[in-house]
């Protein structure tokens, strides 16, 4: 068994991962490890081949391999050194790790870790899709990979459905390689990707999307051969008379995205249930002293600028962790009337906190307020807030609001 010691251990090179292990390095650590299942770096950006990535960051507007590359060079240039093709089987709150490879076990001891593990595809299973089991059903992010990294077509006529970020970019991508595209069908009355996405994407193509609509049946023997969509009610549930088969050979699933926890949890950190993530606190350090996180694993971002800056944020306060005693100063950081989730979601320190924010629904002119006991110490006017897109802000804490021990609450209204 092969026993390291390190200053700061990133789990996952992913955007976040290598944001986090190059901040780390320039924040004072000296030995920075990245551990990373795959035999690449970047995570999902090499089967990303679209542009967009990094104009809020450099201005520039990169492909998602482009934005990797730059990343993996900003963390070359800082000598982090990297360990691939290595599963991480275990971590505890001593912040130990338990890694194998083909060179054989790892025993890998952080002074702190940083969490950078991504997300994965929800499936049929969680949308609990009835029918048959034929092939040509597959998720979005699968089909992309097939394409762009292997030169595989999934199917020729094809149903998307959910209208997440990664399915209308494949809508896009399925026309340019001559796929029929017959409709994207979402059971939301808006669409739960980025509005750029569903202008880009399938207005510019005149590809269908169907709103408050479902998928309620898949029929085919070997081989997808039709679906049964349906208009929902305000319940979400498929109103009778209203089915429509569409005649198919394959189905995409884009119906979101679940932070990876699992060694997370191994851990006993506290997972907040909307974000599906770790709760934190203003450095993005989670219940457990000295392990941080950060990316799609604490939250699913939109953007992929927004995240490398949080993880940036992650890698600087684990380069600077110092073993401290539980403080009991900590004041959590709600959700109120129509915000779906806030990150972080506890405040230990007065001074500038940057806050990100998710709206509950679509609304127009808003107004995004911070309350202590009903009194408000912020807020901020919003000319349009979707939940497809997420909000940053930054609020003054001051001693007063630490020393009284209240809840924050983040609220969004008219």
């Amino acid at each position: 068994m092969a026993d390291e010691a390190v200053d700061v251990a990133v789990i996952g090179g992913g955007p976040a991962g290598l944001a986090a292990a190059t901040a780390a390095k320039e924040h004072g650590s000296t030995n920075v490890v990245i551990i990373d299942r795959n035999s690449w770096l970047g995570g999902i950006l090499p089967q990303c081949i679209h542009d967009g990535f990094g104009l809020e960051e450099t201005g520039e507007s990169m492909t998602g391999p482009e934005y990797a590359e730059r990343h993996i060079k900003m963390a070359k240039k800082q000598h982090v050194a990297v360990i691939k093709e290595t599963m991480v089987l275990q971590l505890n709150r001593k912040k130990e790790i338990l890694a194998v490879n083909k060179q054989g076990i790892h025993n890998i001891r952080a002074n702190a870790i940083v969490l950078a593990m991504g997300c994965r595809e929800k499936t049929r299973w969680h949308a609990l899709i009835p029918g048959d089991r034929p092939s040509g059903i597959f998720t979005a992010g699968m089909a992309q990979a097939f394409i762009n990294l292997y030169n595989i077509m999934p199917g020729k006529n094809v149903v998307i459905l959910g209208s997440g970020d990664v399915g209308l970019i494949m809508a896009r991508r399925l026309k340019f390689e001559g796929a029929n595209v017959l409709g994207v069908v979402e059971i939301l009355p808006h669409a739960s990707g980025l509005p750029r996405n569903v202008v880009q994407c399938l207005d510019d193509y005149d590809i269908p999307l169907f709103l408050n609509h479902t998928v309620t049946f898949i029929k085919g023997k070997e081989r997808v051969e039709q679906v049964t969509i349906a208009q929902v009610d305000e319940h979400m549930a498929p109103i009778a008379g209203t089915e429509q088969d569409i005649i198919c050979d394959t189905l995409l699933l884009s119906l979101g995205l679940v932070p990876e926890n699992e060694l997370s949890k191994q851990a006993t950190i506290k997972i907040d249930s909307a974000t599906g993530g770790p709760v934190v606190n203003q450095h993005l350090e989670t219940s457990v002293d000295g392990i941080f996180a950060c990316g799609n694993c604490l939250q699913v971002y939109d953007v992929v600028d927004m995240l490398s800056h949080d993880a940036k944020k992650a890698g600087k306060y684990a380069a600077r962790y110092k073993p401290k005693k539980p403080s009991k100063k900590a004041i959590p950081l709600v959700a109120g009337k129509g915000v779906r989730q806030v990150v972080p979601q506890k405040i230990t320190e007065v001074g500038k906190t940057e806050i990100t924010v998710r709206s509950e629904k679509i609304q127009s002119a808003s107004t995004l307020r911070v309350l202590v006991k009903s009194k408000e110490i912020f807020k901020k006017k919003l000319p349009f807030v979707n939940p497809a897109n997420m909000i940053k802000t930054s609020i003054d804490i001051d001693p007063q609001i630490i020393a009284s021990r209240q809840s924050l609450e983040v609220m969004i209204d008219d």
